[in-house]
């Protein structure tokens, strides 16, 4: 009770609950871009599956912390460069960001949409819709682990007290929750938009990657830069919306 009653313990609750908020930006985007490749009806169901796995994720790295902490030490050494624990799923969730990111630019941008013939077995949609779903939940939660792991060890800097940093994981996901689908279905409405945000993490990947060799790369450089850009292209869509009222119009 006394620890409710402390000002301190509200600062840092607030403090950390924001952090995770903006260090989960990431994370939402891609999440919204995996789940726009699936059928409307089954979007919001992968949103919360993923978010509810980030959570968990998070929650169970801070009830082991002893060895989360224990995964900074060097394993092994590369040409004098010490890797530890934490290093190799930097590396190995940073090259999948990059391969993941870089394939649905590609997808976007540059592929064809393949125009099959009609299918009529309905188990075998049924069957494809499946895997499709499962697939995009197991990409998710791979790049759930890397997030969590750095936001975690991010916490454990700020806050000395193990509820504080659970209830804040807790609270910070409620909120993306809820920004989840509004962020999806506006990524969705606006390819250009699309296209940015996997550019976004394509920056991110680079980010980790660097950060599994010890070069820091201040993710406020890149949040500013991704900021710039978006509001660049929120003017740009308004032009267009402008143009197109115009031509309605006349």
């Amino acid at each position: 009770m006394d620890l409710l009653l402390d000002p301190n313990v509200w600062i840092a609750f607030f403090m950390l609950t924001g952090l995770e908020i903006v260090l989960g930006v990431d994370n939402i985007i891609f999440i919204s871009i995996l789940v726009g490749r699936l059928p409307q009806e089954v979007r919001e169901r992968a949103r919360k599956l993923g978010l509810g796995f980030a959570m968990l994720t998070r929650l169970m790295l801070l009830a082991s912390l002893s060895w989360v902490m224990g995964l900074k030490a060097d394993l092994f050494h590369v040409l004098g460069q010490g890797i530890s624990g934490r290093d190799l799923v930097l590396l190995l969730g940073g090259l999948f960001l990059l391969w993941k990111a870089s394939h649905e630019i590609f997808m976007e941008v540059e592929a064809q949409e393949e125009q099959g013939p009609p299918a009529t077995d309905a188990g075998a949609l049924k069957s494809a819709g499946r895997k499709l779903f499962w697939s995009v939940i197991g990409q998710i939660a791979i790049i759930d682990i890397v997030f969590s792991l750095d936001s975690v060890i991010t916490a454990v800097g700020m806050v000395d007290q193990i509820g504080v940093m659970m209830a804040a994981v807790i609270a910070s996901v409620m909120v993306m929750l809820f920004a989840a689908r509004p962020i999806g279905e506006f990524v969705d409405r606006h390819p250009s938009v699309k296209v940015l945000a996997l550019a976004f993490l394509v920056m991110v990947g680079m980010a980790l990657t660097a950060e599994a060799f010890d070069m820091h790369v201040p993710k406020g450089y890149i949040y500013a830069a991704m900021a710039f850009s978006l509001a660049v292209e929120t003017l740009n869509i308004r032009a267009r919306n402008k143009r197109k009222a115009a031509k309605a119009a006349g």
